[in-house]
């Protein structure tokens, strides 16, 4: 159990560095949202008639230095927001944190409660395996024909193999937690949920 226990906590270690790393990656992409909306703004404001005629030199000095949208921001937005969405996947998974409708069972003994809880963790780690392998076969289908975006020009499979890191991640989460789980419905009682609290 000691070993369980060991393992148990380098997981929860494990998945909040990759939440941590979600997070950034999702702060990031606001900050260039944010950036590339006021660069927008700012470009039209500059291209204004009244602008134009009170600034002409600042206006066209600020319009050459760049000032307008980040090119191509919804690439990067499109590929960091699935690979941030993975990221967090784990955590949410470990920590027992998915949104869960508990109406009718709630009343159920815990015992029943225990088995339903360890049978949706499979059925889950099933799903996050079968994700991550079909992201892995897209992810090599994008390498073989050599896509990329059409204002960056960057791989396609960049996006994936961001996306394939946080979802293997996410499935070997998954299956830890099952196991996990399916060991607290066999033996009736909490392995490891309370020690999340003390990593």
């Amino acid at each position: 159990m000691d070993l369980v226990l060991r393992i148990h906590r380098w997981m929860t270690v494990f998945a909040r560095a990759l939440a941590v790393l979600g997070g950034t990656v999702l702060f990031l992409l606001i900050l260039l949202t944010c950036i590339s909306i006021a660069g927008r703004g700012l470009n039209t404001l500059l291209h204004a008639d009244f602008i134009q005629e009170l600034m002409p030199g600042v206006a066209r000095a600020l319009l050459d230095a760049g000032v307008g949208p980040v090119d191509g921001d919804f690439e990067i937005v499109q590929a960091g927001i699935a690979a941030t969405i993975f990221a967090f996947l784990p955590w949410a998974q470990i920590t027992g944190g998915h949104a869960t409708v508990d109406l009718l069972t709630m009343r159920l003994p815990e015992r029943v409660q225990r088995v339903l809880v360890a049978l949706w963790e499979v059925v889950f780690a099933v799903i996050l395996v079968i994700i991550a392998r079909q992201l892995e076969i897209g992810m090599q289908s994008k390498i073989r024909t050599g896509q990329t975006t059409f204002i960056l020009q960057f791989p396609l499979w960049w996006g994936y193999a961001a996306s394939l890191v946080g979802a293997v991640a996410a499935a070997v989460v998954a299956i830890w937690s099952a196991f996990i789980r399916v060991l607290e419905a066999i033996g009736g009682r909490p392995v490891a949920a309370e020690h999340i609290g003390e990593i």
